[in-house]
């Protein structure tokens, strides 16, 4: 029988903070150096010697994540536009069947 496990005080972790939103996200990026290291990437063995050098690879990396950020953005506005039209759309939709009955209605 082994005893000792049952006497063990099981240690209560703190809970995970919450991620960054996007704007914070997007604070740290437009205020972050290209030299950065955040931005540096490790050499991994065997790559090939034609490879660009780390340094254009970092900017080449740095402006992708920046690139993404300004998509993500215009598909955010874009989503925000479309729920609004289609929200109109239904109310328009909804208007136009009022209206075909209220047609129906006088035609009988």
């Amino acid at each position: 029988m082994n005893l000792g496990s049952k006497s063990k005080k099981r240690v209560v972790l703190s809970s995970r903070p919450n991620p960054p939103t996007v704007e914070q996200i997007l604070d740290d990026i437009s205020g972050a150096d290209p030299a950065d290291p955040l931005f540096s990437i490790l050499e991994l063995s065997g790559q090939d010697s034609q490879r660009p050098s780390p340094d254009s690879d970092v900017e080449l990396k740095f402006q992708q994540c920046r690139r993404y950020l300004e998509l993500n953005q215009r598909l955010q506005k874009a989503q925000e536009r479309l729920l609004q039209q289609r929200d109109e759309l239904r109310e328009a939709g909804q208007r136009l069947e009022k209206d075909v009955d209220e047609v129906k209605g006088r035609a009988l």
